[in-house]
């Protein structure tokens, strides 16, 4: 019985072979016209792509690992979102595993759970040294999101929150605002990205001719919301004045609304909140989130296409490369009146 292959679909659809396999592979960029066409002879023939064949033949499995610390948070959910969009553009598919941000959850990603399965990786470490990472890699190409410093021979996206943090800060005075506190960052030991957007925060007040008061800084044991609203509470109970908050993420600043309402203060008001990553909920609370936002389209694209380079050949050193962001204003900081 002759199998039906690409050069069948291609010669009754009157197309390219390369055609049909943007068809099959759900390669996006394919007009709707051309796209049913393709599908048509698909049908007719009844053409099932040998995709084990097609992996043998070209080393390649189409599939991309994505792995995040904790996918119960909302920046990460709506990243991978995002990632699996962008995956699809270019004729992949993701396998997302969550790490925990473990030092065994981060292993098993870099060797043992994906051994085989994934072409490459792209992982937002948070557990494992960088000197471990690249023990661990093992020769997978592995592309590194965040803030941690990483080997000069691996590839790494991130963006400027040292910039990003004085921007939100010069927003926040532009507004008349002086006595501005930084909520959520870690109460021990802080991460990389805590220690940014701290300096970026300290970069801004210095530049405006404010004192730096650590009276101002409200850390907390948990990155929830829930737990925000308590450390944010307890310290306006024991005699916090603030009036403008940059938190460190959008959960912090969901915090902050709740614990600012509950005593009476008024949002933006009395006090005047910038939350952190733009996540979808911020557009939908009371009053709606003022947030720096990453420019996670660029992000994807460039970690995508940084771990593609690597399966094409390229062997060159490390490339670190930074983001864009911008300030997503809405009604917890708005625009300054002129």
């Amino acid at each position: 019985m002759h199998r039906v292959t690409l050069q069948d679909v291609a010669e009754r659809a009157g197309v390219s072979m390369k055609t049909v396999s943007n068809v099959v592979r759900g390669y996006r960029h394919v007009s709707p016209a051309m796209r049913e066409r393709v599908q048509t002879a698909v049908d007719e023939l009844g053409y099932r792509p040998n995709r084990i064949g097609r992996n043998l033949a070209t080393g390649r499995s189409r599939m991309l690992g994505l792995a995040f610390p904790d996918l119960r948070r909302p920046y990460f959910a709506e990243l991978a979102h995002v990632f699996a969009r962008v995956a699809e553009d270019r004729g992949y598919r993701l396998l997302l595993s969550e790490t925990g941000g473990t030092e065994e959850g981060e292993r098993a990603v870099l060797h043992d759970r994906e051994a085989g399965i994934v072409d490459g990786l792209v992982m937002h470490p948070q557990a494992l040294s960088a000197a471990r990472l690249d023990e661990q890699r093992r020769g997978m190409h592995v592309v590194f999101l965040g803030e941690d410093p990483q080997p000069a021979d691996t590839d790494q996206v991130a963006i400027d929150n040292v910039a990003a943090a004085e921007e939100a800060v010069r927003h926040l005075v532009a507004s008349g605002r002086t006595r501005i506190g930084f909520l959520g960052h870690e109460t021990g030991t802080l991460s990389r990205t805590s220690e940014l957007r701290l300096e970026g925060y300290r970069m801004a007040l210095a530049a405006a001719g404010l004192e730096h008061d650590p009276a101002l800084l409200v850390p907390r044991s948990v990155g929830d919301a829930v737990d925000a609203e308590a450390a944010l509470g307890a310290a306006l109970d024991g005699g916090l004045r603030v009036d403008a908050l940059l938190c460190r993420e959008d959960l912090a600043a969901i915090g902050a609304l709740r614990a600012l309402r509950r005593r009476g203060l008024d949002v933006p008001g009395d006090v005047t909140v910038i939350g952190w990553d733009a996540i979808d909920l911020g557009e939908s609370t009371d009053p709606s989130l003022t947030s720096v936002a990453p420019d996670t389209r660029a992000l994807a694209e460039r970690a995508l296409d940084l771990v593609l380079e690597r399966l094409d050949g390229f062997d060159g050193p490390g490339r670190h490369v930074t983001v864009g962001h911008r300030l997503v204003l809405r009604e917890s900081a708005p625009a300054a009146e002129r």
